[in-house]
């Protein structure tokens, strides 16, 4: 049996129409999961989905628990059980130093970043506890352990998926239920249109490798945290950062 196999298990990749949800998606079905492609972009989720074998589209906004709760339920409906969360959709946010941040801008990338990675916990959760076995992954950001220079918000909510990620795993360590999360540097996807040049041309150079990471690259860390091989790894923030961090 190879490594990492996934046959038989359902896995749900939120914000997985586009960039670093995309290639864990076609990554976990590539290795055998039936996978729902959960966006709020409906028309891209579809897209995606139509090329993954055995896939589906699932309409969700991560923001809203009615949604998320909605969308599981479907889920369950459809495959009868979910194996796998990954964690993926997030915003980078308005780029700006502090004092020209508004409100507004702190509340999207909360409700987002953070609350969202919430309350899909929530909704599998019991449902993982039940069958005495789950994987969720969250993607984080290496910004959430060094900070980045006018990206309060997001390091801050970053920094939280860490946290978040540490205290869920230990309250279901004797479960069968492991929770990781990815912290990668800069990965070339379209979140990146939402930062300044400046921005991405200072989180590169403090890379070791001197470039950025490809969402493929990510997906692979996800893999191994996604699959039955990981039966003794929880708790954990790996980074995929081309050596920036290395703690």
């Amino acid at each position: 049996m190879p490594f990492f196999d996934l046959t038989g298990q359902t896995a749900i990749v939120t914000g997985a129409a586009t960039g670093i949800g995309e290639a864990i998606a076609r990554r976990l079905a590539a290795a055998g999961a039936t996978v729902a492609v959960a966006d709020l972009n409906a028309q891209g989720a579809a897209a995606v989905a139509s090329t993954i074998p055995g896939a589906f589209a699932v309409l969700m906004d991560i923001t809203n628990a009615e949604s998320v709760r909605a969308a599981v339920a479907s889920m369950l409906d459809k495959t009868g059980r979910i194996d796998v969360l990954v964690n993926n959709a997030g915003i980078g946010g308005r780029a700006a130093p502090l004092w020209e941040q508004t409100a507004e801008d702190w509340r999207k990338i909360i409700d987002i970043n953070m609350t969202g990675v919430f309350h899909c916990a929530q909704a599998v959760i019991q449902h993982m506890r039940s069958r005495g076995y789950g994987r969720i992954v969250s993607i984080a950001s290496i910004a959430g352990k060094e900070g980045n220079p006018n990206m309060t918000g997001y390091s801050a909510t970053k920094a939280a998926v860490i946290g978040f990620t540490k205290s869920l795993a230990k309250e279901v360590a004797t479960e069968g239920i492991c929770v990781n999360a990815v912290s990668p540097a800069v990965i070339r996807t379209k979140i990146l249109e939402q930062l300044t040049q400046e921005q991405v041309d200072y989180m590169t150079q403090r890379i070791p490798m001197r470039r950025t990471g490809t969402p493929e690259e990510i997906a692979a860390v996800v893999h191994f945290l996604s699959s039955p091989d990981c039966s003794f790894v929880t708790g954990q923030c790996y980074d995929a950062s081309g050596g920036r961090a290395s703690y």
